[in-house]
């Protein structure tokens, strides 16, 4: 494998991480609701769709090189 596509992979395993997190969060907000896992969950939705972003711009560049 090489290092773009574990850079790819890697990234795709992060945004999986990411969304799972903010699963947790509002399963956590329905049984204690308490605003931190509110905060989690759009920390967590927010830095998913930032390591989306970013894959794709790298995957974009990536194909240049």
């Amino acid at each position: 494998m090489s290092l773009k596509a574990f850079h790819l992979f890697f990234i795709a395993l992060s945004v999986m991480l990411a969304v799972f997190t903010a699963a947790w969060a509002v399963g956590q907000y329905r049984e204690v609701h308490e605003a931190g896992y509110v905060v989690a969950c759009v920390a967590s939705v927010l830095t998913g769709l930032g390591l989306a972003w970013y894959g794709a711009a790298f995957q974009r560049k990536a194909r240049r090189l």
